[in-house]
């Protein structure tokens, strides 16, 4: 069998437990139980003499877990005598026997199995008599690696996590890259460092951060060690079949954890790469810290909140340079962008040779954020820093759980001569082909060819169709403040003196938070002080005063003669009260002279970097409104200079393509077309009438 034949027998298994599991529950029988039947399969051939070492050094050694492990031929062992043909061959104990053949497994495999919480779905498959046939399913289907090589195995663990999370209408693009997808990110990765992998004696290491299954580790590895495959036989052959290869990750999600170190436990006989895949949360618990490595790929999950690391995720950013998140937050609604700090804080130094970082993610952080905001902060220390190499903007349609628009961001600390200070874009939306059929939203692939076209374009380097090369400048500017003058006229008009009588401070002034006598005493000089400032008003003038200057002298003049005491925040009331907009009115000024500004006429303007902000307000602002200024206080925290400084990378504007619309008189005769349809139709259904 293929492995989508054998996804699909296994997944067949849904069929007998679907009236005692709810379909978000399958993966709980499932995922376990081809893990079990698969190490069952790999340890079949040595079984016995493992059986047979720890007969021989039974009561000889404190731990003979050295001598079983080389009996096994893995880093793993199992000394019970069960396996999954002696099960079922003793029916009316095959659970109490299942445990036994699981507590059979040497610590390190049984860590990985504790985290499917396995124990209970034992029993609850014995319970409703179910046990038996569902291991009678799996002993049906041979998972041994003469006939499923590693590859295809990793295939068929991930096919089935993709069901599971479709099951659960979740998002399984936190768990499941698809291949193609992840062939053209290790080929966009390691481009450039062909020469240095094939030298004798190479090694190199490769992180992900959130590995899921596994799946971007193991093929990196594969490009390098193996070579591509494509239904088993290699069609590009490797970098460097010596190169030594050291995989590290880590993964939050239990089951995907436990899968991904099984899955190198057996394709790894020394356990090496197994061991160094780590469980827990990656922002709030870095079970890698002060490592660093040569290859760091990731597709973080996108559009996810990270409330859950957030006290830890904030602490770490008031650490400063201590620190990963250093350079900003991003909203508490989508962390994606958190992981690459993380990725980046994991680089080797350039003095050490320096990394190279493929990660993919949506739009969001390309542009999300205003100036000065945590997401443009972060763009601001990437590129001010020329760690930006390529953007990849890939075809949508692409994963299994959304059809939206992805990008890869290849960055290093190592830039080639002629790439410092540049960053290349890359529209590969193109770049496809449809699926004979489609999984989920998954419409379309990138196949090989596809892929070497992209990788093409970004070796050569050279502006096309398809590319545009701009220095890093041009993806920042300063976002600067423009003022324009208040203007007000003033008048003691009926209307206007009804809004300072409705107004809240006004009607606050009869109201008391006092009890008993005293709040009905207090409430009573309110009255009195409100009635006294309606007679005070209704006394000014009803000239309509277009200087506030001179409206202030006579509303002055007007209290002191009725002995009316007004205390700032009232008179303040009032003024506001009685004014009105009146772009014909005198400029109000402040106590030294200067233009107050007009709030609702504030306005912001992007500067790019490259150009002066006076030179830019001169020619863009002034000619429209000649009596705006510059605000000076809005000045950028790191270089002090006037405006804030923003980073955002508007991808699709320098790729689009205006199409004119079509000819008027072309969508009429559409139009007169279509009407003649309907009235045609309209006469078959009416016989004609």
């Amino acid at each position: 069998m293929n492995h989508g034949e054998i996804v699909s027998f296994i997944w067949g298994v849904a069929d007998l437990i679907r009236d005692t599991f709810k379909r978000g529950k399958y993966q709980d029988v499932i995922l376990p139980l081809t893990v079990l039947r698969r190490l069952d399969c790999v340890l079949a051939p040595t079984k016995a003499k493992v059986l047979g070492t720890q007969a021989r050094f039974k009561g000889k050694l404190d731990d003979p877990g050295a001598q079983l492990r080389k009996a096994s031929g893995f880093a793993f062992y199992n000394t019970s005598r069960y396996d999954f043909e002696k099960l079922l061959a003793d029916a009316p104990h095959v659970s109490t026997n299942l445990r036994n053949y699981i507590a059979g497994f040497s610590p390190n495999m049984r860590e990985v199995l504790e985290k499917f919480d396995f124990d209970n779905t034992i029993s609850k498959l014995d319970e409703a008599g179910l046990l038996f046939q569902v291991l009678e399913r799996f002993k049906n289907v041979d998972l041994h690696p003469d006939g499923i090589d590693n590859p295809t195995m990793g295939t068929i663990f991930e096919e089935l996590i993709r069901k599971f999370n479709e099951a659960l209408d979740e998002n399984p693009g936190e768990h499941f890259t698809p291949r193609d997808v992840v062939h053209l990110m290790v080929d966009l990765m390691l481009a450039g460092d062909e020469t240095g992998i094939r030298k004798k004696g190479a090694g190199r290491s490769v992180y992900d951060p959130c590995c899921g299954s596994g799946g971007m580790l193991m093929i990196t590895k594969e490009h390098i060690t193996v070579g591509v495959r494509r239904n088993g036989e290699v069609i590009r052959p490797p970098i460097n079949p010596e190169a030594d290869i050291h995989l590290f990750g880590q993964e939050v999600n239990p089951e995907t954890w436990a899968v991904s170190k099984s899955d190198l436990f057996m394709k790894d006989p020394s356990g090496r790469d197994a061991d160094n895949i780590a469980f827990g949360s990656t922002l709030s618990n870095d079970r890698l810290a002060r490592r660093a490595f040569d290859y760091l790929i990731a597709n973080p999950p996108y559009g996810k909140d990270w409330k859950r690391d957030e006290e830890a995720v904030r602490a770490e950013h008031e650490r400063g340079a201590a620190g990963r998140f250093a350079p900003g937050l991003p909203r508490i609604s989508d962390g994606q962008i958190l992981f690459l700090l993380h990725m980046l804080a994991h680089r080797k130094e350039s003095k050490d040779g320096g990394s190279r970082v493929a990660i993919i993610m949506n739009g969001s952080p390309l542009f999300t954020g205003d100036a000065g905001s945590g997401e443009s902060e972060i763009r601001r220390w990437i590129l001010e820093n020329d760690w930006l190499e390529a953007l990849i903007a890939l075809p949508e349609q692409l994963f299994y759980n959304t059809g939206i628009a992805t990008y890869v961001w290849v960055l290093t600390n190592r830039k080639a001569p002629e790439r410092k200070g540049k960053v290349q874009l890359i529209d590969a939306t193109s770049f496809w082909v449809p699926m004979r059929k489609s999984l989920g939203d998954k419409r379309r692939e990138i196949p090989m060819e596809k892929a070497g076209e992209i990788l093409r374009l970004l070796r050569d380097f050279k502006e096309g169709e398809h590319v545009k090369i701009f220095p890093t400048t041009h993806f920042g500017f300063r976002k600067i403040t423009v003022e324009r003058p208040l203007k007000l006229n003033f008048q003691a008009a009926p209307e206007r003196i009804a809004r300072i009588e409705e107004g809240k401070a006004f009607q606050n002034l009869a109201r008391s938070k006092k009890k008993g006598a005293a709040g009905v005493k207090e409430q009573a000089e309110g009255r009195a002080q409100q009635e006294a400032i309606g007679r005070f008003l209704r006394t000014l003038p009803g000239t309509l005063f277009k200087d506030r200057g001179e409206f202030e002298i006579v509303l002055d003049a007007a209290v002191k003669k009725s002995g009316l005491k007004l205390p700032a925040p009232a008179r303040k009331a009032v003024l506001s009260a009685l004014s009105a907009r009146d772009e014909t009115a005198a400029i109000c000024r402040d106590k030294d002279g200067n233009p107050e500004p007009d709030p609702e006429l504030r306005d912001t303007e992007s500067v790019p970097l490259s150009e002066s902000v006076e030179a830019f307000f001169e020619r863009e602002v002034k000619p429209h409104v000649p009596d705006a200024w510059i605000d000076a206080s809005k000045r950028d925290e790191k270089d002090g200079q006037v405006g804030i400084v923003g980073y955002e990378i508007n991808f699709n504007r320098y790729f689009y393509k205006y199409t004119p619309p079509r000819p008027l008189e072309e969508i009429e005769s559409d139009i007169r077309g279509i009407e003649q349809d309907i009235l045609s139709m309209l006469a078959e259904v009416t016989g004609g009438e």
